[in-house]
Formats: structure tokens, sequence, C-alpha cells
């Protein structure tokens, strides 16, 4: 779903946007930062940025581990299940995810687009032991992956008129190693009535599972799974999809 927050035209306050940009360093790719590496790559002092942990710290968002460095604290994870349950989404996304990997063997996730980048909200791994490692929260370029060309190629339609053949033809769409050479995934949009598109479905895994001989069948349950949830969300884009 595209960025359609209002632009804020005052200016904000310069120690709450230095704080938040140490909250964004942290990832799955960055757990655990030292004060030489958040000082580095925020491009603030080492005084600064200890005092604003010192407040983080103290406020929940940040904690300080034995060999002092530093790690998110408590609090982000409270504010970030707030943030996910205030879609009220989970009660119908969950299922769907669950019965795409019981029927595919393969892990199933659904993002949501922030500005430029997609966020996992809901992820349901595969019980085998070669899979794609996607955690809820984690967030990515919108260019790259099955989810993110979704979002760029399909988040202006709307979700009040069924999708036109031609454009349901192209769905669900595939990508091979973009992401990395070994990963593969396969997407489709979900929509709500009058909201268009506001999030996508993928099915990932290791590229060697995803064979010709399994593909149609994989590109079978993720189109369903995007209509099914677009249907619980009164979106008229997938009427007239077989079944």
């Amino acid at each position: 779903m595209l960025d359609n927050q209002p632009k804020l035209k005052t200016k904000g306050v310069e120690a709450v946007d230095k704080a938040l940009r140490i909250l964004s360093l942290f990832g799955s790719g960055s757990p655990v930062l030292s004060l030489g590496e958040i000082s580095e790559r925020t491009g603030l002092v080492k005084s600064s940025v200890l005092r604003i942990l010192i407040s983080l710290q103290k406020a929940g968002f940040i904690a300080a581990t034995e060999d002092r460095r530093y790690t998110i604290g408590v609090e982000t994870f409270r504010v970030g299940r707030v943030y996910q349950q205030s879609f009220q989404l989970e009660a119908l996304v969950r299922p769907v995810l669950q019965n795409i990997v019981r029927e595919t063997g393969e892990s199933g996730s659904y993002f949501r687009r922030e500005g430029t980048r997609r966020v996992c909200l809901y992820r349901e791994d595969s019980d085998q032991p070669l899979r794609e490692h996607v955690i809820e929260g984690e967030a990515v370029e919108i260019g790259k992956g099955a989810a993110g060309h979704v979002f760029t190629e399909f988040g202006e339609f709307s979700s009040d008129v069924p999708l036109p053949p031609d454009i349901l033809a192209k769905l669900p769409i595939v990508v091979l190693g973009e992401r990395g050479p070994d990963i593969a995934g396969i997407s489709a949009p979900v929509f709500a009535f009058n909201q268009g598109m506001i999030g996508a479905i993928a099915l990932s895994g290791p590229r060697s599972r995803f064979v010709p001989e399994r593909m149609d069948d994989l590109k079978h349950h993720v189109l369903q799974s995007a209509r099914q949830l677009s249907g619980a969300l009164r979106s008229a884009c997938y009427d007239g999809l077989p079944a």
C-alpha cells in the first residue's frame, strides 16, 4: 500500500529524530550494536549517542548487554504487537498462512508496505529443515523479491471491481534467485474494500524445491490464498477467478 500519510510541514524535535535514527539501526542483520558502531552508522558523536541510549534504556526501548553493547528492549516488542494487532488482520491471515504451509510444505508470509520498504507482519514457517528464514517485523526493500514486485506493480489497482483478465493472468508473481541465488518466492496482492491493495501474501523457500513440475500447484495455492483473504475483506478484485 502506498504511503499516503500527510506530509508534515513543521520541523520535528532533533533529539527525537536522533533517537529514532538509532532505533532504526537494529534489525535481524544487526540485533546487537556497540556504542562505536551506533556512532559510526548515525554520524553522531559518542557522547551524544550515549545520552540518547540512556534515555531509551530508561524507557525500555533499548537494553544493555553484559559486554556493554546494546540491543532492542522489551518495550519495542509491546509497541510492535500493538502495531500488528491494530490492523485486526491476524485472525484472518493466520489460518490462510497455516493452510498454505500445510498444503505446500513451504513457508508463508504476509507483507505490508511502509514507504519504500515492506514489512513482514505475519509468518508461518515450514517444518522442513531447509527453508528461507524471515521473522515477523523484518523489513526489506520494496523492489526485490516476489512480494516486492507485487507492491510495485499492483499497488494502484482498485479493490471494488474484478481485476481485468489480462492483469489476472500475470498473477501470481514468481521470482527466482533475486534476493539470493538459492531463494525462490511466489506472491499475489491482497485487496480490501475501498482501500485497494493492503498487502501481499507470499510463499517462499529454497529454489531447489520450486521446480517446474511443482510450480503450477504452488502458484495455484498462492493465488487462491490471496483470493480468500481479499474475499474476506470484501474486495471484488478476484471475482470470477476459477476455484
